[in-house]
């Protein structure tokens, strides 16, 4: 069984030969510090040319990171080509916004995407290069709270949702339409799979209601577009405890879902009934010791997750070696288990 193999298995709701090992990129970037530097690869230009972008995504595979191509490596592009101003990073530092697109939610403030030029493009042309029938690809958007809050300041979206909800409902309806056709854009180029990432839309920050009235609404609206063509497999990931809006999980349409390291995966398993992805802690790929991350890795296997990965966004500052020993983790208990 392949990389491809084994993830799309997962998916599809079957058993593969054991957990993959993934990063799924965006908010989840697994280029490292230590491995642009390793390469002498500018980050600045890998974030926004195509060939770089697929020539680092390509690294991570062959430096035995994770076993999948992911691009891009930020979530800052969607509300870039909005409307919003972002610093482009540097080789310690992804891609952020630095200023909102407008001072209110008022639709004539934003710009739709163009795939057609800036990195909108770079993301569909790296995409197409990193097409291939061994290696999963994995196309990536944030959420629609995600990039609400990168064009809109915060502090004015959130209380909309009760205050304002016409204009909430107007402004994340167009926010999800404009993100769902950028991710079919990258199936269209060969993305075998979209992972959501939405930090900023957690159970604790929106509470049961605003996450079903807005949340659940806006990502199955997404997820709609983007299997406008086909049934793509879809990863959610959602920061945060998730104790109170466990149930309304299982509303979401998507395949799988991703955690981060405070959320008990097996919970998380028995209360939405589909396959789970996580949750390595992304504090200790960056400070512990490489026989520590194994040894995660090991009982991430024991206790049946479908899908192992870091819990959230990898620290630049991440050693390789630790990082490595996820995979030697997960393939040490598959080689050791009595029953293989």
């Amino acid at each position: 069984m392949n990389k491809k193999e084994r993830l799309l298995t997962i998916l599809k709701g079957n058993k593969p030969d054991r957990p993959p090992v993934i990063c799924p990129g965006g908010m989840m970037n697994p280029c490292v510090t230590e491995l642009i530097k390793k390469y002498n690869i500018d980050f600045t230009t890998a974030n926004s040319d195509g060939k770089t972008m697929a020539a680092l995504s390509k690294l991570v595979v062959e430096e035995n990171l994770f076993e999948n191509y992911a691009v891009p490596f930020c979530m800052s592009i969607e509300a870039e080509a909005m409307g919003a101003k972002c610093d482009i990073g540097s080789d310690t530092c992804e891609p952020h916004i630095k200023e909102y697109a407008a001072d209110t939610m008022d639709l004539k403030n934003f710009h739709k995407i163009d795939f057609t030029k800036g990195r909108p493009k770079a993301v569909l042309e790296a995409v197409s290069i990193l097409k291939n029938d061994d290696i999963p690809v994995i196309g990536n958007v944030p959420g629609p709270f995600s990039v609400g809050t990168s064009v809109v300041d915060p502090l004015k979206v959130y209380p909309a949702l009760k205050k304002d909800k016409e204009t909430a409902h107007s402004f994340f309806d167009f926010i999800s339409n404009e993100v769902g056709l950028f991710a079919l854009e990258q199936t269209r180029k060969g993305a075998d799979l979209i992972t959501i990432s939405d930090p900023s839309g957690t159970g604790e920050i929106l509470g049961p209601k605003y996450f079903e009235e807005y949340m659940v609404t806006y990502m199955n609206k997404m997820i709609s577009i983007i299997r406008t063509d086909k049934n793509v497999p879809i990863i959610v990931h959602i920061c945060g405890q998730m104790k109170k809006v466990f149930s309304l999980l299982t509303k979401i349409n998507a395949d799988a879902f991703s955690f981060d390291a405070i959320v008990s995966l097996k919970e998380a398993k028995e209360k939405i009934q589909k396959s789970v992805m996580g949750n390595i802690s992304t504090y200790a790929l960056e400070h512990s010791r490489p026989e520590v991350i194994k040894q995660m890795a090991v009982n991430r296997v024991k206790k049946n997750i479908d899908i192992i990965a870091p819990a959230c966004g990898l620290g630049m500052n991440s050693k390789l070696e630790n990082i490595k020993n996820i995979l030697i983790g997960v393939e040490n208990a598959e080689s050791s288990d009595p029953n293989k």
